[in-house]
Formats: structure tokens, sequence, C-alpha cells
């Protein structure tokens, strides 16, 4: 009965892993369609200012070009801040287990098992 509850509480942990693994994949992706997008739309932009008479360095520097990094950048922000802040430090039951962390971590160091 007892292996029976680890192999459940390995599936559980496993499943918790997985899913927060998916969760940071999310956020790489979310991350590179970012870039990608906001390149091509700067580039259509500048390119669109050029021909409008700016120079380059004028359209460069034209700030507009950069309004959807910024708006978009809030949002990548947050969707960072849940990924890695919130679920890391702050999530549901963030004292509970950093607790059996510590708990795990002073059973590693005296090898004994008084804590469970």
């Amino acid at each position: 009965m007892d292996t029976n509850n680890q192999d459940r509480e390995r599936e559980e942990r496993y499943l918790r892993a997985q899913k927060r693994v998916e969760s940071i994949r999310g956020f790489y992706t979310h991350l590179v369609v970012y870039i990608c997008v906001n390149i091509f739309i700067s580039y259509q932009q500048i390119t669109e200012n050029i021909e409008e008479g700016d120079t380059f360095q004028e359209a460069l520097s034209n700030m507009e070009s950069y309004s959807v990094w910024l708006a978009w950048g809030i949002g990548l922000a947050f969707h960072a801040f849940n990924v890695f802040v919130k679920k890391g430090m702050l999530g549901r039951n963030w004292e509970e287990r950093k607790i059996e962390e510590y708990m795990d971590e002073e059973e590693r160091k005296s090898g004994t098992n008084e804590y469970r």
C-alpha cells in the first residue's frame, strides 16, 4: 500500500512537472513569434517611411515603428511573470513546496528519514 502511494505521488509530481515544462515551452514559443512578427512589422513600417521620403536614419528612429514591440512586450512580460515568477515562487501551495524542499534537503544531509 505504501508503494502504491509512492507511485501515485511520483506520477502526480511527473504530471505537474510536465505541465510546468509545457508552460515554459509555451512562453518560449510566444517569445519567438513576438520577435519574428515584430521584426517583420518594423521592417514594413521602416520601408514605408522611406518610401514616403524619410531618410533611413529618420525611418529607423521613428517610434511608430516600435509601438507594437512595446504593446505586445507588455503582454509578453505578463506571460513571463506568470510562467517564471508566479508559478515558481508565489503559486498555489508555494509554502508547502518550500517546506518539503527544506525537509528533503535536511534529510539528504542527515541521511535519515525522520521527517516522513
